[in-house]
């Protein structure tokens, strides 16, 4: 069976259950900061199992996009040395929300384990945990599983309830015992049960994982029953395929076959001689294909923070594997067309994305490919001075200089350390590291909502309809990332309040900032973060006083702020309808940041946007504007907002209730606070437009007085140009196009005369040659001379001389041109002008190289080039 049957086998299994088959959410979280990446099935679901949240259903299926592959569940370093890491995989879930419990649970996995995939009955062992009497019975008294294949597992974690078998969202909250099903490969595969002291061998296998949430633990420990017990359960489908398929490797099912077939022949086809079809270089690559494409597919892009650094991270992984199998030209992008054919149908936003994905990684390894060969050249190096002293460890500085100046990432230097038997200085690495971030940090704003755990009550927010609360209480208080009794004046903090009218960061659009105050105390408000769904955190400095649980305070936001970025947000909306209706329906939003500077728009897009283009869209937006316009929000069930015709953004996570906002022409689903009416927008500018990534365009835009300012500084600018160029401003295009053309044609004149002056030095140099060892070799100064010139020059003595070394130099301030000339006769003995020249700029504070014939360089170091030249004779002697 193959693996596409399996997932559809899985899924309509437990819809003829009555399980509503739910769609994967996408691999980037939404409105979840506690998450990188999407990492188990029940994700999508946190809220509702938390009680935030209610479907209007309570059984659910489905088969979910994971991501393993930074923070906490990171399986990156071990993925294609194991049989079982993945950095992508698929995890088939079953969840029952306070509706069916373990009876049916137990029994729905037993039948279609054994009914539907005809695993045999003999061949499958189950773990309880050891207090669960409930479980055990089930599987003993109701399925039939005698009780030596029944394996009680206690608390082998180091504390209480700290087991294999028992699972907890937290310290505290929603927790229950588990009930794992494991396939027994037989004999002839090394390994124990599980619970023995053979557990880590291949024989018996993890397919099955059943959580039971039937209890509340409180911060004394305390477990409290819940009134309705959930059930989470999953299982991973390329685990499962390998059991079905008859394989031990899940890189020997039929999705991986296939992948790695694509991945052998786009290595092979850019460089490699037929590589290994059994190496671990191809199994990264095959599983890193996966992980990337879906990871553009949901909106990330390559980039140096957060998840696009983690993207970055896997695609120059595979790259660089693909580089030590042979290959030197972008070849992971070529994989995504395969990809397509294994899981496109299942998942058709991966079909609809594929010449978006494929661009983008074709991009990000044209950029790598620069840099990796100049890498590899630095990390062997290092190592072979390492192998001669003896020493074992990379040096941390180097691996950070590797990374931070060469673009070389830390992992691939510990990936070819690892391959070579050696480790990485990772405390000098992280102290390199700490001294740029705390050299960077004043730049930045640091936000730490997802390090922060909060147990209490919801925020209510208010700040749709008030900028004011008048009596806010607070809830929590954290400082350094720790939950605190009190923060005292001076502290950078996180306040958490019952009541807000601060809009938290979401959905593009900055938090807002202003100030909490009361009698005794003032805290400055400057960024609001979501720390979970619904609980706002305010980020900022306690300016007088104290500020505890308890304390009540007037929360008030900085209006002036608050307008201007309702003004670009809505501006946004109309902005995004022009865009479809200029460019095309084509147009989705990819990303955007709305604070009361700007808006900043990034939008699926194939090509530049044009001035014309740009200009329809200012004025049908403006259009929009003048027509002043109100605005109206409405909540609304998804489905009625999606018959309304709402713009929904793909990627998005949305609930049972959507928030609708209808201003001007533009319908979409947000959650952000908006202008009135479209007049209160004033004026709407376009600033820039440009590409962020491949298929990606991102513009710019002001509204307001902002753009009132921008116009006022352009107009500025025109004017004090037209005035250098004494010209009126009207007249400043054909003055400038004037100016120009004479300055070509002065430059034209130039490049004749130094060409003219170039050829007739070269004869008076001729004289210069002096005799080593038979070689005639001319090393001298080109007065006036500039590169271009330089180049030609030797091109003309190499005709006259015939048989010749010659270096040139030529000066301007500090900036030192040098090349070099070899005619094929010296070339053959061994004397090449790419190494000349280099020797020569070194002296010189430079570097360079070229061809044996001819070669070019620069160097910072004027005064080094008299003694640079005359070094010349020595080095060509040497080598005769």
């Amino acid at each position: 069976m193959k693996a596409a049957e399996i997932r559809q086998t899985f899924l309509k299994f437990f819809e003829s259950k009555g399980h509503q088959i739910v769609a994967s959410s996408p691999v980037v979280p939404g409105d979840d900061p506690t998450l990188l990446f999407t990492n188990a099935g029940m994700n999508q679901f946190k809220d509702v199992f938390l009680g935030f949240d209610k479907r209007a259903y309570s059984r659910a299926t489905t088969s979910q996009k994971c991501i393993r592959a930074g923070g906490k569940h990171n399986d990156l370093d071990n993925v294609g040395y194991t049989a079982r890491h993945h950095t992508f995989f698929e995890m088939l879930g079953n969840f029952s929300f306070g509706d069916y419990f373990k009876h049916d649970a137990i029994s729905y996995a037993w039948e279609l384990l054994t009914t539907k995939f005809m695993l045999p009955a003999e061949k499958l062992w189950v773990t309880v945990y050891a207090e669960d009497d409930e479980a055990y019975e089930i599987w003993n008294k109701v399925v039939g599983v005698p009780a030596e294949r029944i394996v009680r597992i206690g608390d082998n974690k180091g504390g209480r309830y700290m087991s294999d078998n028992f699972w907890m969202m937290g310290d505290t909250g929603p927790c229950g015992p588990c009930t794992e099903i494991f396939y027994d490969h037989g004999p002839d595969v090394a390994g124990g049960p599980p619970g023995s002291p053979n557990e880590d061998g291949d024989r018996y296998i993890e397919i099955w994982n059943n959580v039971f949430m039937q209890f509340n633990r409180t911060e004394d420990g305390v477990m409290h029953r819940l009134p309705k017990p959930s059930v989470d359960t999953g299982m991973g489908l390329e685990r499962l395929a390998a059991v079905l398929q008859h394989v031990h490797s899940n890189y020997e099912i039929d999705t991986f076959v296939a992948l790695l077939a694509a991945a052998k022949a786009a290595v092979d086809s850019s460089g490699a001689q037929d590589c290994d079809k059994d190496s671990a270089s191809l199994k990264v690559i095959a599983d890193h294909i996966r992980a990337c494409s879906f990871t553009i597919v949901d909106g990330v892009i390559p980039g140096n923070e957060g998840r696009g650094y983690v993207l970055r991270r896997i695609a120059r992984r595979a790259i660089r594997h693909g580089y030590k199998l042979g290959a030197r030209t972008p070849f992971f992008h070529k994989i995504v067309a395969e990809l397509v054919n294994q899981m496109g149908e299942a998942y058709p936003e991966l079909r609809q994305a594929q010449a978006r994905v494929t661009e983008v990684l074709k991009q990000e390894e044209e950029r790598f490919f620069q840099t990796i060969a100049n890498g590899m050249e630095i990390l062997e190096a290092a190592l072979v001075e390492m192998g001669k002293s003896g020493s074992t460890v990379f040096d941390g500085d180097t691996a950070f200089k590797l990374h931070d100046t060469y673009g070389f990432p830390a992992d691939l230097t510990a990936d070819v350390c690892r391959e070579r038997g050696v480790t990485v200085d990772q405390a000098g690495f992280e102290a390199a590291m700490t001294r740029q971030r705390e050299q960077a940090r004043a730049a930045g704003k640091f936000k730490m909502a997802a390090g922060l755990e909060y147990k209490g009550q919801p925020t209510a927010f208010h700040g749709y309809e008030h900028l004011v609360c008048e009596s806010s209480k607070v809830t929590a208080v954290y400082v350094d990332g720790a939950l605190v009794e009190q923060a005292n004046a001076g502290d950078d903090a996180v306040v958490v309040l019952d009541h807000t009218p601060f809009y938290a960061e979401s959905g593009g659009q900055a938090g807002d900032a202003g100030e909490l105050r009361n009698n005794s105390s003032r805290f400055a408000v400057e960024d609001t973060l979501k720390i979970q769904a619904d609980v706002f955190g305010h980020h900022g400095r306690v300016l007088e006083g104290t500020i505890k649980a308890g304390d009540s305070f007037v929360a008030r936001v900085n209006a002036e702020a608050r307008a201007k970025t309702v003004r670009n947000h809505s501006a946004t909306h109309l902005m995004h309808k022009a865009l479809r209706e200029v460019l095309g329906a084509h147009v989705q939003q990819k990303g955007s940041l709305v604070n009361a500077e700007r808006t900043r728009f990034d939008f699926a897009h194939n090509a530049p946007v044009t001035a014309e283009q740009i200009a329809k869209v200012e004025a049908i937006v403006n259009a929009e504007i003048l027509a002043n316009a109100g605005a109206k929000a409405e909540v609304m069930a998804l489905d009625d907002a999606q018959k309304s015709g709402a713009m929904m953004l793909f990627g998005e996570k949305y609930g049972e209730t959507v928030r609708v906002l209808s201003i001007g022409s533009s319908k979409e689903l947000c959650g952000g606070t908006h202008v009135k009416a479209t007049g209160d927008i004033g004026l709407f500018k376009i600033v820039s437009e440009g590409g962020v990534a491949a298929g990606v365009r991102r513009i710019e835009a002001v509204t307001g007085d902002n753009a009132l300012a921008y116009l006022q500084q352009l107009e500025g600018t025109v004017s004090r140009a037209a005035q250098t160029l004494k010209t009126a401003p009207a007249e400043l295009e054909p003055r400038l196009q004037a100016v120009l053309d004479q300055v070509k044609a002065l430059e034209k004149d130039l490049a004749t005369a130094k060409s003219r002056l170039a050829a007739a030095q070269s004869n008076e140099l001729l004289t210069q040659a002096i005799d080593v060892k038979g070689a005639k070799v001319l090393a001298v100064t080109l007065d006036g001379a500039d590169a271009k010139t330089l180049r030609e020059t030797i091109d003309k003595l190499r005709d006259k001389m015939h048989s010749a070394v010659i270096v040139l130099a030529a000066v301007e301030g500090e900036k030192v041109h040098l090349s070099a000339g070899v005619t094929a006769d010296y070339i053959a003995r061994g004397l090449k002008a790419g190494e000349l020249v280099s020797f020569v700029a070194q002296q010189c504070g430079g570097k360079g190289g070229g061809k044996p014939d001819l070669a070019m360089a620069g160097g910072t170091q004027a005064a080094a080039v008299p003694a640079a030249l005359a070094s010349v004779q020595a080095w060509v002697a040497e080598r005769l």
